[in-house]
């Protein structure tokens, strides 16, 4: 099927990007990656009567380090996140960035794209939520910059006003001695993820000071399990406290049933991944180099 008509606009900054969504009004919209948009369009549940390109925008996809961590441009594709060095220093944004979708998907869709969508089941929210992560925001009026606590606040629904876009993702720099992992459980590689699961540790003197578990596609939202967090807060880490953590946050996820399963089996993948990821974390934390993929059906 084809998508019904609509007017090409391409914008030759992100300024002139805000300055567009500003004058064509709330129904146009941005074309980043279009991994999310084109679909719809085809299918015709989507019909924007605009559309503007932000691809020609030179600058606006980089992943540079500064001096608190990391900065990543909106228009950056995962797989360059997945082969930057940069990147590479905070292991679980590799987790992240080579476990989406597949090739063709990794090197179209971008991070900017990913977060604006706000997909329940997208990748990118879960991980950005362990790190403290802030956006940066375009729109006519200026810049602002939007913990990204704050900025997915429902299902498909940012914190990103009608005439705003997103220009960066700002990385804080985990502490030493940390540790972070991101894995999911997919069908398929193409396929968003049945659930998937984003943790951190923070150790010190084999004791962890502070902890963050985030469960995606198990709920409205990013899900942050704060209870499984508290039960490693202050403990060792050992089979005992990631058995407790794990239970915690199977508690915390909040699943529908749909193609991808019952809510009771994602709530039992809860478990399984959160043991997993915190097994990783752990040996990260220690210094060990640790390879970890998505699970698959």
């Amino acid at each position: 099927m084809f998508p019904r008509a609509f007017h090409y606009h391409r914008a030759g900054s992100l300024k002139e990007a805000a300055t567009m969504l500003s004058q064509l009004g709330p129904e146009a919209k941005l074309l980043a990656g279009g991994q999310s948009l084109i679909p719809l369009m085809k299918l015709r549940f989507a019909g924007p009567p605009h559309l503007v390109d932000l691809n020609f925008i030179p600058g606006a996809a980089y992943v540079k380090q500064d001096a608190g961590g990391l900065r990543v441009g909106a228009l950056t594709c995962h797989a360059d996140i997945e082969d930057s060095p940069a990147a590479a220093a905070i292991p679980i944004l590799h987790d992240c960035a080579a476990g989406i979708a597949d090739v063709q998907i990794r090197n179209r869709g971008t991070i900017g794209g990913s977060l604006a969508e706000a997909d329940p089941s997208g990748d990118w929210a879960p991980v950005l939520l362990t790190l403290n992560a802030d956006v940066r925001c375009l729109g006519p009026k200026g810049e602002r910059t939007v913990p990204i606590s704050k900025f997915v606040v429902d299902a498909y629904t940012s914190a990103l006003g009608e005439d705003e876009l997103i220009i960066e993702v700002l990385i804080q720099a985990p502490p030493k001695s940390s540790g972070g992992a991101y894995i999911a459980f997919k069908r398929s590689a193409p396929v968003y993820a049945s659930a998937s699961a984003a943790v951190r540790l923070a150790m010190e003197d084999g004791v962890c000071r502070d902890a963050a578990i985030v469960l995606g596609a198990v709920g409205l939202t990013p899900v942050r399990a704060l209870e499984a967090e508290a039960a490693l807060r202050n403990n060792q880490v050992t089979a005992k406290t990631m058995e407790a953590a794990a239970e915690a946050a199977r508690a915390a996820a909040d699943p529908q049933p749909d193609m991808r399963g019952s809510a009771e089996y994602k709530r039992q993948l809860v478990t399984a991944l959160v043991k997993r990821g915190l097994e990783v974390a752990l040996k990260r934390a220690r210094g060990e180099k640790v390879e970890l993929s998505h699970i698959y059906a």
